[in-house]
Parts: structure tokens; C-alpha cells; sequence
């Protein structure tokens, strides 16, 4: 019988690989040959062509604008909800934040099915909120939650607090909060009251978080700082002129994602920039109104993942 020759070998054990679904364990078995043989024939027929691979792009999703993204802030990971391609207004931002929400519960819940002691920073907001309704279907009694920012706030609306707790109700896990203001009256309390054992403990588990998940403000009227009556509209002017942009955690930033000196920064008690680069820091982000807002932080260094509604990344990646 004549030997067979090696595009033959490559192209026989390829067919029966990709075609006939064998693998390649069975692959050896049938041409006589040893297992690592085998996989030196399939990945010598991709190289010279004998199998093509062929991807439906339409079953992509935003797989090209998650790695667009991604490599251009230096990220970890970058996850975008499908384009809806509603209307600017109120519903489409309604819905923005809630399929981040979700998106950002499902990335969580992956996080503590792998590790079910994580520690877990958390932020303040809407988008917060809403993947608190959402962590349903793990369990997690070893994982600490820890507010990464004061709070108490005079309404109880999407506060730190709320999102701590409820997270580790759905998780079986402890929660842990800073029980002083977000934003109090002046530097002197801030000073004070970080001298105090019942927010220095808490703030530096804070600190410790392994995973850290925070949401972005733009500094409109819109934004929940202003709807909330924690900062007056004086305020607001001077930090925009001062060329800030957005938010988060108590830190203004300007569109190259550096801390815009203002003394309401030095009035809040949050973990800032600084501690927010030592660890995993996710970014969730909902709705074309916070555009600017996360591009300048992302650009900040800070940010190791991002979880973003898919009409936002598009228009993200578009002006890379």
C-alpha cells in the first residue's frame, strides 16, 4: 500500500477533525498515529491553508467594538449590551442603564462563581441600583461588599448603602458601609471624622477590594449630584469652568481624566484615583448623556474593565 504523504496525512486527519467531528484522540487512532503528531497535522494544514475558517460576522455582536475599545485604554475587559439605536431621551436612557445593570449583574455573578470570597468595592448611582435588582442565582456567604464612598445622603435614592445591602442579601455575604456623609460641611469634619476607628476600619477594607465596581457622573443639571441636591448649581459652573467633566467617587475630572482641584473634592470621603488603580476597577456605564464623562476617565488609568450599553460603545469606538 502506498504511504501516504504529508499534505495527505493533513488533509485526512483535518477532514476527520472539522468535518467528521472526531477528536483527536480518535483522530490518532484511525490514521495509526500518535495524538501529538496529529495536532502538528492540524495546525500545519491551518497554516498552509488546507482548512479556512469562515465566522459569521452577523453572529458577532459588538465583538470588534469590545476589542476596539479595549485596546485603546489598555483594559482587561470590555463587555457592550446590544445597539438598540432608540431616540436620545429619558427611555432610551432608562434602558441603557438597565441592560447595563444586567450585563453588569452577569459579570459579577461569573466573578463570585469563581471566587466566592471576593472582596467587592462599590459606587454610588442608578446603574448600581439597577444591577442590585438584577444579582439573583448565586451564592456567595464568604463574599464582603464594602461601600467605596460615604453612605448617608439626605435621600435614600440609589445611596451606597442601599446598593451594599442588597448585593449581599441576594449573595448570602456581608455588607459593610462608611456611616459618615459622602460630602460633608468641610475640610475640618472630613478630617475629623476619618480620625474616628468607625470609618477608618471600613475605609481601609475599602481599599483592600479586589474588585471594585463604580459608576460615571456627567456634570450636567441631569446628573444625580445636582437632582439630588448634593452640589448647588455655583458649584457646578465653577468645576466646569475649571474644566471638569464628569465624576466619580468624589473625584472631578477634566476630559484627559485628571483630578480637577476644587475644595468640594476635599469635602468628600471616598476611596479616590489612587485607590482605585491599586485594584480591579470595573466601569458601568449607562446611556449616550455619560459619553464624555467615561471617555475621560477611561483615559484617567484608573479603569480595568468597562461594561457599557452598546449604542454608547459604538459611539465610543467611532471616535477613537
Amino acid at each position: 500500500m502506498r504511504e501516504l504523504t504529508e499534505i495527505e496525512l493533513m488533509t485526512r486527519a483535518a477532514w476527520l477533525y472539522h468535518v467528521a467531528g472526531l477528536n483527536q484522540e480518535a483522530v490518532s487512532r484511525r490514521l495509526g498515529l500518535t495524538r501529538a503528531r496529529v495536532n502538528r497535522l492540524l495546525a500545519q494544514a491551518r497554516d498552509l491553508g488546507i482548512v479556512s475558517i469562515s465566522i459569521n460576522e452577523r453572529d458577532l455582536g459588538l465583538l470588534k467594538v469590545e476589542e476596539a475599545i479595549r485596546a485603546a485604554f489598555g483594559l482587561q475587559t470590555c463587555v457592550a449590551t446590544p445597539v438598540l439605536g432608540l431616540e436620545p431621551g429619558e427611555a432610551a436612557a432608562e434602558t441603557a442603564l438597565r441592560m447595563v445593570g444586567i450585563a453588569g449583574a452577569r459579570f459579577l455573578r461569573d466573578r463570585l462563581q469563581a471566587r466566592p470570597d471576593t472582596v467587592v468595592g462599590t459606587g454610588w448611582g442608578r446603574t448600581l441600583a439597577q444591577l442590585g435588582r438584577q444579582m439573583t442565582g448565586v451564592a456567595a456567604p464568604g463574599a464582603k461588599f464594602i461601600s467605596l464612598m460615604g453612605s448617608l445622603t439626605a435621600n435614600s435614592a440609589f445611596n451606597p448603602f442601599d446598593v451594599v445591602q442588597t448585593l449581599a442579601q441576594a449573595t448570602g455575604g456581608e455588607g459593610y458601609f462608611l456611616p459618615v456623609p459622602f460630602i460633608v460641611d468641610s475640610e475640618a469634619d472630613r478630617d475629623m471624622l476619618l480620625a474616628q476607628r468607625a470609618v477608618s476600619e471600613p475605609l481601609s477594607l475599602a481599599r483592600r477590594a479586589e474588585l471594585a465596581l463604580i459608576s460615571v457622573g456627567e456634570l450636567t443639571d441631569a446628573s444625580l449630584l445636582r437632582r439630588q441636591g448634593m452640589i448647588g448649581a455655583e458649584e457646578m459652573a465653577e468645576l466646569r469652568a475649571a474644566g471638569a467633566v464628569g465624576d466619580t467617587n468624589g473625584v472631578f475630572f477634566d476630559a484627559e481624566g485628571r483630578p480637577v482641584d476644587h475644595p468640594l473634592a476635599r469635602r468628600c470621603i471616598a476611596v479616590g484615583l489612587d485607590g482605585l488603580r491599586a485594584t480591579e476597577t470595573v466601569l458601568l456605564s449607562g446611556g449616550r448623556a455619560k459619553l464624555e464623562a467615561t471617555r475621560a476617565l477611561l483615559r484617567s488609568g484608573a479603569i480595568r474593565g468597562l461594561v457599557i450599553d452598546g449604542d454608547s460603545a459604538v459611539a465610543l469606538a467611532e471616535g477613537l
